[in-house]
Order: C-alpha cells, then sequence, then structure tokens
C-alpha cells in the first residue's frame, strides 16, 4: 500500500497515469452518487405505501383523492398515476396516450448518465493498461541502455509502474461496474413497475 501511494509522487516515474485514473474515478463516483440518490432513494422511497394507497383510492372509486395523492407525490410511477386519472373521461385511448407521454419523460431520467459510469469503468482499466505498458518500456529500456549497477533500480521501477497502475485501475473499475449492474436493475424494475402499475389502472378505469 505505501509502495502505490509513493506512486502518486512526482518523482515516482508514472505518476501522471496514477493520478489521471484516480480523477476518472472520482468523476465516475460522482455519477454514481447521483444516481444513487435519484434511482434508489427520490424514485423509490415511499413507493410501495404510495401504491398501497393509491389502489385503495381507485378501488373505492374516490378519483379525485387518488389525482391529490399521486400530485402531491414526487415519484415516477405517482407521475404515470396522475397522467392516467386525469385524462380518465377521455376513455381508454387517452388514457394510454397521457401514460406513454409521462413515461417517455420519467424512463429516460432513471437510465441517464448510468452509461457514463460505465464509460468511467472502461476509462480506468484501459489507462491502468496504458500504464503497465509504459512500465514495460521503462523495463526494456533499462535492460538496453543502464548499466549494470543500475539496471537492478530501473528494472524495479519499471516493475512497480506496470503493477501499480494496473492494480489502481481495476480497483477504480470494480466497484464502478459493480455499482452499474446495481443502478441498472433498480432502473429497470422502476421502469417495468412503472409499466405494469400504469397498464392495470388503465385497465380498472376503461
Amino acid at each position: 500500500m505505501s509502495k502505490m501511494l509513493e506512486s502518486f509522487s512526482p518523482e515516482s516515474d508514472g505518476w501522471q497515469f496514477m493520478w489521471i485514473i484516480l480523477a476518472v474515478f472520482i468523476i465516475g463516483l460522482g455519477f454514481t452518487i447521483e444516481r444513487i440518490v435519484y434511482i434508489m432513494v427520490k424514485s423509490s422511497k415511499g413507493r410501495a405505501k404510495f401504491l398501497a394507497d393509491f389502489g385503495k383510492l381507485i378501488s373505492s372509486q374516490n378519483f379525485d383523492q387518488a389525482l391529490s395523492l399521486a400530485n402531491a407525490t414526487n415519484l415516477p410511477v405517482a407521475r404515470i398515476m396522475a397522467a392516467i386519472v386525469s385524462n380518465r373521461a377521455g376513455g381508454r385511448d387517452q388514457m394510454q396516450a397521457a401514460c406513454d407521454a409521462v413515461f417517455l419523460t420519467e424512463a429516460p431520467r432513471l437510465t441517464r448518465y448510468v452509461s457514463i459510469i460505465s464509460v468511467m469503468a472502461s476509462i480506468s482499466t484501459l489507462l491502468g493498461l496504458m500504464g503497465t505498458i509504459y512500465g514495460l518500456i521503462f523495463t526494456f529500456d533499462a535492460v538496453a541502455n543502464k548499466p549494470a549497477s543500475e539496471r537492478a533500480k530501473a528494472l524495479s521501477d519499471g516493475i512497480a509502474i506496470a503493477m501499480g497502475t494496473t492494480l489502481l485501475g481495476l480497483l477504480s473499475a470494480v466497484p464502478l461496474l459493480v455499482l452499474v449492474g446495481i443502478l441498472n436493475m433498480n432502473s429497470e424494475r422502476l421502469i417495468q413497475e412503472m409499466e405494469e402499475k400504469g397498464l392495470k389502472i388503465i385497465n380498472s378505469l376503461s
């Protein structure tokens, strides 16, 4: 660990790769935190209670109260429900059109920026590989051009560059890819839920 920390020092060859990889990881982590807050907190918290309360109001035909509840709830699925109920007088086609219009707005908001996190993970891996190649070039240059008394240290430095950048690239990429998988799973679940619940409400009001 101390050897890796030393690799960030400008006195160490290949330090540029270490800082660039770290910067890419921080950018990816920033997008990840924003997505976690939006998908797993803002778009999910209180969802089950809202759907249960909304369903009871629809079942008892308290449409005005159901619409008020949906408008007062800041969830993507609530906006879908509000669009459907507010257009119930226009029949199934108008309710479906209103549902589709809101869905086309809300679904991209759930998947936004997730691909950028994947790109940051890929860039981290490639930068680690680039640092590895640089370290190998440094090593081969040491074998070819350094005096015998300096070769051992130069070889050690070259291998340290190669291994350090590879390790940091993987340490950056792997957590980001795991989080991308979790975010994709949760966003897909919310999108499917909006489709399913929207269709059920339309069927019940048709």
